[in-house]
């Protein structure tokens, strides 16, 4: 029961801090997984002060308010009656109720006029809060308030608290709604801790018509040690599907596989037992279920990679196969029986099928298929194999683009005032430099009014696309490795327009296959190195290249790295005589940080 988890668990709290948000209300801006990890919170009370913070204007005392939590010494209060108040914040007002205990405590307000200074505060109506500070500095008899003065606190103190909640009425926020918020966070935060194939299923199916957050959430799940299988006939339906420790895709996630289908394929399956193979599925179902476009879309997506045969086979055997139950069906409803059902009347429930003797699709072609008809990649994605080099070198991904405009938490954000965010909805700002990498997926080249050409690219990684301009000086320049499929590492300037939201201006490019790896081969100490460092260069030298070469002896751990002219290049080849050299775990290959050149 949700309702009755534990609110002060340790590990909860631990992943809040450890950044890993995704999915997490409240949580999930590359904004706030930054505060959080800087704020590491062990308690509600920090969840509910880091959700009315970060917002502009409260953003301010952030740094105080870390401070304060991580240096409680150097917390100070312009008075003492302010310390019971304001200690729960490290120092800080954060929330409108505090200003409320602020008057009362420190100039005697009653609750009722209290409420009144809040309620003018949360319509930000400034005049009517300075019209109050006679009243909260000097007292107000008509009224019964005392004042600081009389109560025994200085003037110029008093004004200058005074001038702090004048300050923070541009922001005030109410600790109710804060909590409210904080509770929902941390309750989901709770569910990816303790139950995260539950969770990241759920978390894809509420996105289930978003490709590219579906397919940043896959990339999140990989991290997570979740793996995320191919839709499958056989198991789950309509949403993503928790599978033991992994989750099956959604059926209806499927371009051509409407609902109707889907739950045909559900309702015959609960009836009447798993699918045998391809044959059997299509006899089971009716022609509407089993049309050309679904078929193909089908195999393409992997939903018959539990049953016999690869996608190869199906896609070439499948159009015969669906013939033949079509005619066996039409038979059965005039009546008529072949030879076949004449000499054998089992013939009928036979589902055996042949299947041409072809190899499966290239991991290529099979992720372009997955690409085809869901939109995204499944079983792996053409980027794992720079997974280490993008690492090490990108600083954003096209998540970091993407606007939150519409999101279930943004609008919440919205109700609580505006997140950290960019201009239109991101996490980045008007010419921030940053560095992406990815495949190209389209180009469209334009000439300009000047005869010159420029290009839009649009790069895709793990998690989505963004479009990249070229304009015609570097177009001139890269036009030979920015082809569509091309694998990219781009330096760039951030530009959001309004309505169009964020892009990026191409400054440099390389090829992901043109960045210089690492090839590191470790040695036990100092001798060994020493035995064995001539028998490394020789290796090295016979496969000259660009990559770099490092020694390291583990004893005295020591790294030495060689010049560029001794530079290698990696391939299975070499690889193969280090490790017969050296022993297989002694050799491994790294990516390197680029050096760019100057724009």
């Amino acid at each position: 029961n949700i309702d009755n988890i534990d609110y002060n668990d340790k590990k909860v709290f631990e992943l809040i801090a450890s950044g890993k948000t995704e999915g997490i209300f409240q949580l999930e801006s590359a904004g706030m997984k930054g505060f959080m990890k800087e704020l590491k919170p062990t308690s509600m009370e920090d969840i509910i002060a880091g959700i009315s913070l970060y917002r502009p204007g409260p953003m301010d005392f952030i740094p105080k308010y870390i401070k304060g939590k991580q240096e409680p010494e150097t917390i100070t209060y312009d008075c003492e009656q302010l310390r019971p108040i304001l200690e729960p914040t490290y120092g800080c007002i954060v929330y409108q109720e505090q200003v409320m205990q602020i008057v009362r405590n420190l100039a005697g307000y009653s609750f009722g006029r209290s409420d009144l200074v809040r309620r003018a505060m949360s319509k930000k109506k400034q005049s009517v809060m300075e019209k109050e500070r006679e009243s909260f500095v000097n007292g107000n008899a008509e009224e019964k308030v005392p004042g600081c003065a009389a109560l025994g606190i200085d003037k110029a103190i008093a004004n200058k608290i005074y001038d702090d909640m004048i300050d923070f009425a541009k922001y005030a926020f109410n600790k109710s709604h804060a909590a409210a918020y904080a509770v929902v966070a941390y309750q989901t935060a709770y569910l990816k801790c303790y139950y995260p194939v539950h969770f990241m299923a759920a978390l894809m199916t509420s996105v289930i018509d978003n490709a590219g957050k579906t397919a940043g959430y896959i990339n999140i799940c990989r991290k997570m040690g979740i793996n995320v299988l191919p839709p499958d006939v056989n198991e789950g339906g309509y949403s993503f599907t928790p599978s033991g420790n992994a989750i099956r895709y959604s059926l209806s996630a499927i371009k051509g596989v409407g609902r109707p289908v889907v739950e045909a394929i559900v309702s015959e399956r609960k009836n009447n037992g798993p699918y045998t193979n391809f044959k059997n599925f299509v006899k089971r179902l009716s022609s509407k279920e089993t049309n050309k476009r679904v078929i193909e879309s089908l195999i393409k997506a992997g939903a018959f990679d539990t049953l016999p045969g690869n996608r190869h086979q199906l896609l070439i055997a499948s159009p015969s196969i669906v013939e033949s139950v079509t005619a066996e069906k039409k038979s059965s409803m005039t009546g008529q029986m072949s030879l076949f059902e004449l000499m054998d009347p089992d013939f009928a429930k036979n589902d055996g099928m042949d299947l041409p003797k072809v190899e499966d699709y290239s991991k290529e072609e099979i992720l372009a298929f997955e690409k085809e008809v869901l939109g995204i990649y499944v079983s792996g994605h053409p980027l794992e194999n720079y997974s280490s080099i993008l690492e090490k070198n990108t600083t954003v991904t096209t998540m970091d683009f993407a606007s939150e405009e519409g999101d279930a938490d943004n609008q919440m954000q919205g109700a609580a005032g505006s997140g950290q965010q960019g201009e239109e909805g991101t996490s980045l700002h008007d010419n921030d430099e940053v560095v992406i990498g990815g495949i190209v997926s389209n180009r469209l080249v334009k000439t300009t009014r000047s005869n010159t050409m420029m290009a839009f690219l649009t790069l895709e990684d793990m998690y989505g696309t963004v479009e990249v301009l070229v304009f015609p000086k570097d177009y001139a320049k890269y036009k030979s490795i920015c082809d569509v499929d091309a694998r990219l590492l781009i330096k760039g300037r951030v530009t959001i327009e309004e309505e169009r939201g964020a892009k990026l201006i191409c400054q440099n490019m390389v090829s992901l296959d043109d960045i210089p790896k690492e090839l590191w081969i470790k040695f036990a100490d100092i001798d060994a190195f020493n035995k064995g460092e001539e028998s490394l260069k020789l290796i090295a030298k016979e496969f000259d290249g660009t990559d770099v070469v490092v020694a390291y002896c583990e004893k005295e751990k020591v790294i030495k790295k060689y010049p560029q002219s001794m530079g290698t290049s990696i391939c299975p080849e070499l690889l193969d005589k280090m490790r017969a050299k050296f022993s297989s775990e002694n050799v491994a290959v790294s990516s390197a940080k680029y050096k760019w050149g100057r724009y």
